[in-house]
């Protein structure tokens, strides 16, 4: 997404818990820097949006797309999937914190700024539904789920205020580092992260002005755009 959006002329921000791996994370994308921003913390969250505002004078559009997966709690999740009461409590609390409540106060944090402005646009990244229900995804399954919940009432907050809020997700499972290697390999159909380009570009354009409280996959963004416009 990072990509595509400077690729689309647009400066981008890539925040990450470590300075250096997001400085290194911008390196050869078009008009890209990093940002020391752990979603977890609010005074770092409030420090990086400081920081971010201030080198690109303003923020247009946030990307809420902080994740950790069930790799932090089973390593062979998608192989040995195992049952809600065996993931330890604070590994729980750690995919949550980053996955909904980072979604949370980054939100938190720009907003107001956004509104003072008298426009914005905020993308909140989701996945499946069928992944959020499925056996052995505690946390991530819940900490999307929550995420998806959240964007919905951020949406209904901000109706009409000139700040639009859309989720954005894939369409499938992408090979983003969440999906173990070994498990990677013999998958069918392994999105690649570039599906997610094209609908953050135009959700960063002025097509997207009037678009919001929507829920975009990207798979299906092409049919999607083609049934908004008028017959």
């Amino acid at each position: 997404m990072a990509a595509a959006l400077g690729d689309a002329g647009l400066t981008v921000a890539i925040t990450g818990r470590s300075a250096q791996r997001a400085g290194e994370a911008a390196e050869g994308i078009n008009g890209a820097f990093g940002v020391e921003m752990d979603v977890r913390d609010e005074f770092s969250v409030a420090t990086g949006v400081a920081a971010a505002w201030s080198r690109l004078g303003g923020i247009d559009i946030l990307v809420n797309n902080a994740g950790i997966g069930m790799r932090t709690v089973n390593p062979r999740f998608m192989l040995e999937p195992r049952g809600f009461w065996t993931v330890p409590a604070d590994g729980f609390r750690d995919v949550i914190a980053t996955n909904l409540t980072g979604y949370f106060q980054v939100a938190k944090e720009v907003t107001p700024r956004m509104l003072a402005a008298g426009h914005g646009r905020i993308v909140n990244v989701s996945m499946n539904h069928a992944t959020m229900k499925r056996a052995g995804f505690v946390p991530y399954g819940p900490s999307r789920a929550g995420a998806e919940a959240l964007s919905r009432i951020m949406a209904a907050d901000l109706r009409g205020t000139g700040v639009s809020v859309n989720m954005l997700l894939p369409g499938g499972a992408t090979r983003s580092g969440m999906v173990p290697d070994e498990y990677a390999g013999n998958y069918r159909g392994l999105l690649e992260p570039e599906v997610m380009g094209p609908p953050i570009v135009w959700l960063a354009s002025a097509e997207a002005d009037r678009t919001h409280d929507e829920r975009i996959v990207a798979t299906e963004f092409a049919d999607w755009l083609r049934a908004r416009q008028p017959a």
